[in-house]
């Protein structure tokens, strides 16, 4: 496969994938948002939807105040945000156009669907209830178009490099949701496992698709550090950090087999999810949440760098 053709594969997965986040952390900020301000004490969720998104100093190019509308805006429908949901889509089509015939039928017309819908109607100035309705189609676009990869697409190298796509982005997205929860989004007057912690947790719980699923494996109250062992530790969740790099490993080694040659991005995966395997919940905290989980960002995005490095240049 041309180096080219795995970068557009890799990079549409990579960017649907994003759009699907950013539309969770809005969904979820418009939650938190919602409760009375006697109840919330400080606010601070629109900041701290920027900080997960990771788009601050962006924001405060074009921006003077942090609030509900500008934010909006920003995340959803700016084109000076690369990362906002209109951005990702649009650079998502453009990358299916570059490897068309890579494609399945099914998997062009999703994405191709959903951009011509995404310009025929899709506003900043929505009201609360449209937009909800557009946080829940770009949503279903990213679920229709993984969904259809899934059932269309042959398991050979071009499917591989989607996975990888998938994995690298949803990695950095889940440890973007962890850090910010634990490091800014409780205000100091606030106690930690207080009513107010406890909503934000399951709030984030509900953001990556996994409260039903904390309470199948713990069968208890949420608390932070079981909220943290799944979405980090437990291999059988699709949005941890483990289940990640474990599906890292796996088709890294698949397109080593293919091509008969393993390199950097094959021993950088396996020594990730050795660490990841060996590590135990009560460490991380021991060590800092934030400190472990901007250690595991950066090692997340090194590996991204050896794999562009190694088959997308």
């Amino acid at each position: 496969m041309l180096s080219r053709t795995a970068d557009n594969l890799y990079w549409l997965f990579r960017y649907t994938e994003r759009a699907d986040f950013v539309a969770r952390i809005l969904e979820a900020t418009m939650r938190l948002a919602a409760l009375p301000t006697s109840y919330s004490g400080v606010r601070n969720e629109w900041e701290s939807a920027l900080a997960v998104a990771g788009d601050s100093d962006i924001f405060h190019l074009h921006y003077d105040v942090v609030n509900e509308d500008t934010v909006r805006d920003f995340l959803a429908f700016s084109q000076h945000n690369p990362s906002s949901i209109r951005s990702c889509l649009e650079s998502a089509r453009t990358n299916a156009r570059g490897v068309r015939t890579a494609l399945t039928m099914e998997m062009w017309e999703t994405i191709n669907d959903a951009w011509l819908e995404l310009q025929r109607g899709r506003r900043s100035d929505m009201d609360r209830n449209a937009f909800s309705d557009f946080l829940q189609f770009t949503k279903a676009v990213s679920l229709n178009f993984d969904g259809s990869a899934y059932r269309t697409m042959l398991r050979n190298d071009a499917y591989y490099f989607t996975r990888l796509g998938v994995s690298i982005e949803r990695a950095d997205n889940t440890a973007r949701i962890l850090d910010v929860k634990y490091h800014m989004l409780l205000p100091e007057t606030e106690r930690v496992g207080g009513s107010l912690d406890y909503f934000q947790w399951t709030t984030i719980l509900r953001e990556v698709q996994a409260h039903t699923a904390y309470h199948w494996v713990y069968r208890e109250s949420v608390r932070p550090w079981l909220v943290a062992d799944l979405l980090i530790l437990n291999r059988q969740m699709p949005r941890s950090l483990a289940c990640c790099c474990e599906s890292l490993v796996r088709h890294l080694d698949l397109i080593a087999d293919l091509y008969g040659r393993r390199g950097p991005a094959q021993r950088f995966a396996s020594a990730t999810s050795a660490r990841l395997g060996a590590a135990r919940i009560e460490e991380v905290f021991g060590q800092g949440l934030h400190e472990w989980v901007s250690e595991f960002i950066n090692e997340n995005n090194r590996l991204g760098a050896a794999i562009a490095e190694q088959y997308l240049i």
